[in-house]
């Protein structure tokens, strides 16, 4: 059982409802403010603020408030739990596959 377990099931999660991944999705490109976030939705700007709150508890945004303005950013790394975790799940058979080619990259450069 991965030590990280509790925050890789905190990422699943959160990222679980298309909503949260849309917001993730917009916050790849750049910060932006809460109601720039809340635009595309048919939403209350309450029931964006929770998503929210669920992504900052999550660990994959942060927020910043500045006078009336709040600005979301997602955070660094937020998503290398979810890469980790499916990197151990790859099979044996992958990882031999990628050593061979890393392997036929290093021997035979101009083949490839």
């Amino acid at each position: 059982m991965p030590k990280y377990r509790d925050e890789l099931d905190a990422v699943l999660r959160a990222l679980a409802d298309p909503t949260r991944r849309a917001v993730v999705e917009r916050l790849a490109r750049s910060p932006a403010i809460v109601s720039e976030l809340a635009a595309p939705f048919s939403m209350a700007l309450p029931s964006l603020m929770q998503h929210l709150r669920i992504l900052e508890n999550a660990g994959l945004v942060v927020s910043h408030k500045h006078g009336r303005v709040r600005t979301v950013t997602l955070r660094p790394g937020a998503l290398d739990v979810v890469h980790l975790w499916l990197d151990e799940q790859r099979t044996p058979a992958e990882r031999q596959a990628d050593r061979l080619s890393i392997h036929l990259t290093r021997t035979n450069p101009k083949e490839t």
